[in-house]
C-alpha cells in the first residue's frame, strides 16, 4: 500500500508547486469578509487549524496511521464549526457559510471513512476537501 501512496503524495506536492507559480494579478476581486482585527485573528487561526488538519491527514495516510487521520479530520469537523464565535459567524456572508459548513461536514465524513476506505479513496476525498478550501479562498479574503 505504501508504494501507491508515495507517488500520489509526490504528485500532489508537484501540483502544489505548479499551483503556486506567480500569476499576474492587478485586482483582487474576492469579497472582503469585513472582520475587525480581533475577529480576523480568530478567523485566520481557524484557517490555520484546517490546514493543520490537512497536514495531519496526509501524514496519517502516508504512514498508514488511521488513528491520526481520524483525529486530524475531526479537529476541523463540526466541533470546530460550533466553536466559531458568534461575533465572527454573524459577519460571514451566506455563501461563505455554505462552503464552510459543507467543508466541516466533509472533515467529519473523512473521519468516518478512515475506518474502512482504502488509502486511494481517502486521498481522493482529501483532494475534494482541498477543492472546497480553494473555492472559498478564491471567493473571499479577510483583510
Amino acid at each position: 500500500m505504501r508504494r501507491t501512496v508515495l507517488p500520489v503524495l509526490l504528485l500532489a506536492a508537484a501540483c502544489a508547486v505548479d499551483a503556486q507559480e506567480p500569476r499576474p494579478q492587478t485586482v483582487d476581486n474576492r469579497s472582503d469578509l469585513g472582520l475587525t482585527p480581533d475577529e480576523r485573528a480568530e478567523f485566520l487561526a481557524e484557517m490555520r487549524q484546517m490546514l493543520t488538519s490537512i497536514q495531519g491527514i496526509v501524514v496519517g495516510l502516508g504512514s498508514d496511521d488511521r488513528t491520526r487521520v481520524v483525529e486530524a479530520a475531526r479537529y476541523s469537523g463540526n466541533r470546530m464549526a460550533r466553536a466559531t464565535p458568534d461575533a465572527v459567524r454573524s459577519r460571514l456572508p451566506q455563501a461563505f457559510k455554505d462552503i464552510g459548513g459543507q467543508t466541516h461536514m466533509m472533515f467529519e465524513e473523512l473521519a468516518i471513512r478512515a475506518e474502512t476506505d482504502d488509502t486511494e479513496t481517502l486521498l481522493s476525498y482529501t483532494g475534494q476537501i482541498l477543492q472546497q478550501c480553494l473555492a472559498c479562498h478564491a471567493m473571499f479574503r479577510a483583510h
